[in-house]
């Protein structure tokens, strides 16, 4: 689709389902795509292997999980302490990369699709509310 027969379509006057369904159409919105799924994709297969291998360690390697590496503290403690930490350390990580790779795309698409002016997204706030 040309940029000015997508931007008649994107008309702010037009009908918002054409309007949608246009920016569906435009690359743009499929490198929005691929820069989320670049991010989302391998990081979900890594963090459900992790901890799967988690749970199978619990059920199966009960021996190794209970090996005790100082006072009370064992191995199964330490894996369960760091699910929670890599889970906090993918959302710091998904923040940083919305905030350079998805958040601005999408802002400049959410724009021009509501016919509002380029960066003037409401409160923008580096991606997050």
């Amino acid at each position: 689709m040309s940029a000015d027969r997508l931007q008649q379509t994107l008309d702010p006057a037009g009908d918002a389902e054409d309007r949608m369904v246009a920016m569906h159409s435009d690359p743009r919105f499929d490198q929005l795509r691929r820069s989320l799924m670049r991010f989302v994709l391998p990081v979900s297969v890594g963090f459900l292997a992790w901890y799967l291998l988690y749970v199978l360690m619990s059920a199966y390697a009960r021996d190794v999980m209970a090996t005790v590496l100082f006072g009370d503290v064992n191995v199964a403690l330490v894996f369960g302490i760091l699910q929670f930490v890599s889970t906090f350390g993918i959302a710091i990580m998904y923040a940083r990369y919305a905030d350079r790779k998805v958040d601005p795309l999408a802002d400049d698409l959410r724009a021009e699709l509501t016919g509002a002016p380029a960066g003037a997204s409401a409160g923008r706030t580096g991606g997050r509310a």
